[in-house]
This record gives C-alpha cells, structure tokens and sequence, in this order.
C-alpha cells in the first residue's frame, strides 16, 4: 500500500461526524475496495462523504491508478487519455472549467505531494499525536492534502475543532475560529489567501500558533512561514523551492521551481520555462526584511484611470476595518475610467455599510477607493475564497443590488 497509513492499528486514523475508523479498519477498507474495471483513471465525487473520498483516493494509489477527485467516473472516463504518463493524483480547481464543460484538473505525482510531507510536518511541529482538523471538503485541494499529511504522520484527521490540536483552515475560516468563545486548537495551518495583519495579531493573541503558507495547485508549496508576535508578516521560500521573481508589467511576478510542481493541466496550461520554473502569475513584492509579500494573481488586476490596482491589495485593507467580516472587490466597465472599482462586503452585526466607506478613504489611496459599494453575503468557491467571476456575474445583472442595505454609488469618486 502506499505509505500513507503512518498510525498504528489500534490508533483512530479518521474521525468525522462522530464516527471513528481506526488505522487497520481503513487499510482493510482500503484492501477490499471495489474500483471500476480496468487500468483508467478512477472518478471520486465531491459528494461522497470524507471517509468514502479517503478510501478510494488509496485504493486508488495503492493499486497504481490515477484517481480524479471531485470528478465523476464519466469525467475520469473522458480524460484518461489526456492525462500526462505518471498521473497518480487529478484535482479539480475550484470554479473551473474546460471550453468543453469538463472539470479543468491540475495533473501530479504521488510522490510531488509526499515530497512536502515531512519539511510541512517540520514547519509546523505535527506529530503521531496530533489531532488534525480540516474545514473544507476533501474534493479541494488543500484540504485533500491536509487529511493526507496527517494520516503520513500518523495523526488524527478529523472534523471536530473541538477536541482538535491543530488545524488547516482559510483566513476566513481562521477568523470564525478567533471569535468563537470555544478554545482554539493551538497551530493553525492557513492558506487559500493572504492573511491579514489584524486577524495575525487576534490569532497569536489567543495563543495560536500560526504557520502561513502560498501555493497553488500546480505548484503546490511555494512560500511558507511560522509567524511569532512582532516578525516581519513576509514569507520565505518552502523548504525544497528556489524562487524567482521576475518584472512583468503589472509589477514582479513569482515563479518557482520544485519537486512539488505537478505535471501539467488538463483542460488548460501550466506557464513553464526551459529551466523548469513555473508560474501562476501571481504578483509580489520584497519587504524590508528581505521576504516575500504575495500581492494576488495578475489576472485580478483592475486598470483603472490609468493606474493598476490589484483586488487583493483593496481587500486586505477593506477586511481590516472596524465592521467589516470579509470583502471582494472588482472591476466594472466604467466609460471614463476604464473600469471602475467595486466593494462587496460582508458585515459584522449592527455596521453600517455608509461608514465603511467613510472609513475607507482614511486606509486606501483615491485610485484604490472603491467607488461603488454592496453589502452582501460573498458567493464562494468549494474552498471558501470569494468567487470574483460570480461577483462580477450579479452586478453585471443587476442582482446584488435588491438589499438590505442598497448599494450605494460615492459621489465624490464616481
């Protein structure tokens, strides 16, 4: 079997919805499953519970065939010649997919993923006798990894934060946990977006333990850091990643290059270079103390009035105020601008949405203030981030603005 079983027999590898499946009990599970005929990939749908999805992704692995997660047999069916020779794992990203209708996959290794096993379990102190908590269904990525790394380790995976000793969680998620009266797990594995600096500082308050990291699901790991109280908020480059920043005109572009990368994508394609960087287009900038500060993907640029303003930049500075659970941020069609800045935040109770704005010009420059603004529940994609794609979709429509409060256009700034 692949080598990912790392508790003992007795020990429970997996524990959701209150039912417990000791370490032998999965590997039984595992041996016994029944896998479509054949040597082509396996589908593994995103509705089938944790357990289910846990053991056929080994079954799968253990028997040498490519499993498709989040996908349907019949999307397994129709991509098995498409997929690159060594396929062992095929994601679905989140939101995406092929001109055709199919699920666009990213395409890797077994052992890409396992490579950043034991530098992951290192940064973040984990061991056999963790408690592993995931927040997200296992058809994503991230959480996928999360519940692979701790059966590795030989730890719990589980979806009880309550009697959890750590947790891979989204900024988002991390925030839900912060303000929950409940006590926290004390390490808190955070990816999917860039972490605001209030929500760090809430975090360590409580005694939490954080470890940040960016990826992407082609290329996996890229930067990572385990922040202390009053450290610069950059990150360094993953164990087993050279990094490179190069200058595009939208400002520097990360690329990176590992044992970590996947293979390719099906439906899509991966930006490699003759020396075997790849990029995602992500945009960054150096701090002073010399790290790396991830900035959002250069697609999510908005020229507007002539100037680039990226909608991770407005957001981080948007979720920090007084008021405000989380926002998103986009660009409309505008006759004069170019493309005009759009604000969709969701409000903590009793704010009002007329005074985040006023308090967003005190934070953000004239080019980076939203000049129109929603309050509303964000639509999300499978592992929590705000779906901008939608966002854009309902304003275009007409639709976000039927309300309590209505939107509302700033004057001064139209």
């Amino acid at each position: 079997m692949i080598d990912l079983l790392g508790a003992s027999g007795d020990r429970i590898a997996l524990s959701f919805g209150g039912r417990n499946v000791r370490s032998d009990e999965l590997a039984r599970a595992v041996a016994r499953a029944e896998l479509p005929a054949g040597r082509g990939p396996i589908g593994c749908r995103a509705d089938v519970g944790p357990v289910a999805v846990i053991t056929t992704v080994l079954a799968g692995l253990d028997r040498g065939r490519p499993v498709l997660v989040g996908g349907t047999q019949a999307d397994a069916d129709r991509m098995a010649d498409d997929l690159p020779a060594g396929t062992g794992l095929a994601l679905t990203t989140s939101g995406s997919t092929a001109a055709d209708g199919s699920p666009r996959v990213i395409a890797r290794t077994v052992e890409s993923w396992l490579a950043s096993t034991a530098p992951l379990a290192a940064l973040a102190g984990l061991g056999p006798d963790d408690r592993v908590a995931v927040t997200g269904p296992l058809s994503v990525s991230m959480h996928l990894y999360a519940a692979l790394h701790a059966l590795w380790i030989g730890a719990m995976v589980t979806d009880g934060l309550g009697t959890a000793t750590a947790v891979h969680a989204t900024p988002t998620r991390l925030a839900r946990l912060v303000s929950a009266d409940a006590a926290p797990p004390r390490t808190a594995i955070v990816a999917g977006a860039a972490l605001p600096p209030r929500l760090r500082e809430q975090a360590t308050a409580r005694g939490i333990r954080l470890v940040e990291y960016y990826g992407a699901a082609e290329l996996s790991f890229v930067l990572a850091a385990g922040h202390e109280p009053g450290v610069d908020a950059g990150l360094a480059a993953f164990p087993g990643v050279e990094v490179d920043v190069r200058p595009v005109d939208a400002g520097l572009e990360l690329w990176a290059r590992s044992p970590y990368l996947a293979l390719g994508v099906v439906g899509g394609r991966m930006r490699r270079d003759a020396d075997g960087y790849a990029t995602v287009g992500d945009l960054v900038e150096r701090t002073p103390g010399g790290m790396i500060r991830v900035l959002g993907r250069g697609d999510s640029a908005i020229i507007t009035a002539g100037a680039t303003v990226l909608a991770e930049d407005v957001e981080a500075h948007l979720i920090a105020l007084p008021g405000v659970g989380d926002a998103a941020v986009v660009g409309e069609p505008h006759d004069l601008l170019g493309e005009r800045i759009v604000a969709v935040v969701e409000l903590e109770p009793g704010a009002q949405l007329e005074a985040v704005a006023h308090a967003a010009r005190a934070a953000l420059s004239p080019v980076e203030l939203p000049r129109r603004w929603f309050a509303a529940e964000l639509p999300r994609t499978a592992s929590g981030k705000p779906a901008r794609g939608r966002l854009r979709e309902e304003i275009a429509a007409g639709r976000l603005g039927t309300g309590h409060p209505p939107p509302f256009t700033d004057g001064r700034n139209a």
